[in-house]
């Protein structure tokens, strides 16, 4: 029997549409733990998701979480193809030896609160799903990871300030319903050495207020080495992995490179028996990205723009990763909270929006992924193919 092109859009739609829905977990039906929690609940559709920054210094009133503007944003996403975002409030602590966590972070803590609420709000709305990620700023400039208070007694008081820190924003997400929650963000020193112990209750604390999904993201070259790892229903990772072994790498080599980093992480996921996530991903739109891909915009000086570069990067990386049936998904490193504000970062940052990056964003997004399932009858005529830059 020969199906007509009507019957074949009308079939792949209303898969689409079946697969779209699903629940979210609740008080009353908290979400499944275990091995394959994941696949049970969310094996219908991969994680094609973005990042988006705040805007909440108060000198730029509308321009941040819940605002008109973020709206804009949500609806940016869902056009580009994505289906979930990540959402990061900041608590703010000044080195590495902190003694607590200050929940202000630019703006006053119940207004921050409150905006991130309308923001989970604004993205259900656009049907996007919410990954909420709790980070630290370290007001010194240093890397998060590094924090260690050095001893027995200041261990003991950081980890009651994480505490407070992570169960506040545990409420909120079980207050807001987004749909997934990170316990943290690259904590290297309390989770790849013996302190891992001490934060083990931690997670049995945030479970009881939030009852969705867990994951923890880790940094890519420290995965391996963390502990709890068991413990997450995702195993989440900042994937800023180096392609590159030299500049002006081939578009060939950056792909053997991105192969490489899959067969490592399929021996990990095949470990655990669990699905990888990239809760972070990206490249600068710099000339040779992906050689020390996390060098950070603000850091670089007289960079040379290259968008070709970007987008290679982002092909390889994506393409060799996306077809895997263990590989939960990514969250791209980062649109901002006001589309239309150009000034968090440099023209050589993160962001792909309006380069040729965002092409292969679009593509990617549009194309089966490994974490869909069986591909949908006539799939490939409901996902159109992007053509040029900003076509939204």
């Amino acid at each position: 029997m020969t199906l007509g092109l009507a019957t074949l859009l009308a079939v792949g739609m209303t898969v689409a549409r079946a697969t779209a829905a699903e629940p979210r977990a609740s008080a009353e039906q908290p979400y499944p733990s275990g091995a394959f929690a994941w696949r049970s609940t969310h094996a219908s559709e991969a994680i094609r998701g973005v990042t988006v920054g705040p805007i909440e210094n108060q000198l730029h009133p509308g321009r941040g979480y819940g605002s008109p503007a973020c709206a804009r944003t949500m609806g940016e996403i869902r056009r580009l193809g994505g289906n979930w975002v990540s959402l990061t409030p900041f608590g703010r602590v000044w080195d590495l030896k902190p003694t607590g966590i200050s929940l202000s972070f630019e703006a006053p803590f119940v207004e921050n609160r409150q905006a991130l609420l309308h923001a989970i709000a604004q993205a259900h709305a656009e049907g996007l799903r919410v990954l909420l990620v709790p980070h630290l700023w370290v007001e010194t400039g240093e890397w998060r990871a590094l924090i260690d208070p050095g001893t027995d007694e200041g261990w003991k008081r950081w980890v009651e300030a994480y505490q407070r820190f992570v169960l506040t924003w545990a409420k909120v997400a079980a207050e807001g319903e987004a749909d997934m929650l990170a316990f943290g963000v690259e904590m290297r020193r309390a989770l790849t050495t013996e302190r891992g112990a001490d934060f083990a209750p931690l997670l049995e604390q945030v479970r009881k207020v939030y009852r969705g999904p867990l994951t923890y993201a880790a940094n890519w070259d420290d995965v391996n080495d963390t502990v709890l790892l068991g413990q997450f229903d995702v195993i989440g990772l900042n994937a800023f992995y180096p392609l590159a072994q030299h500049e002006n790498a081939s578009f060939e080599e950056l792909q053997s490179g991105a192969l490489r980093v899959r067969d490592e992480l399929a021996l990990f996921a095949r470990r655990w028996q669990k699905p990888i996530l990239f809760t972070e991903f990206g490249y600068s739109s710099r000339r040779d990205p992906a050689l020390r891909p996390w060098e950070w915009p603000e850091h670089l000086a007289k960079v040379v723009v290259d968008e070709q570069a970007q987008a290679q990067a982002y092909r390889a990386l994506l393409a060799g990763v996306k077809d895997e049936p263990w590989f939960a998904g990514v969250f791209l490193w980062r649109f901002y909270a006001d589309p239309d504000d150009v000034s968090q970062e440099a023209e050589w940052g993160f962001s792909p929006r309006g380069k040729l990056a965002e092409l292969e964003l679009r593509d990617a997004f549009a194309s089966h992924w490994g974490g869909d399932g069986p591909r949908p009858y006539a799939s490939f005529l409901t996902r159109p193919r992007a053509d040029r830059v900003g076509l939204y």
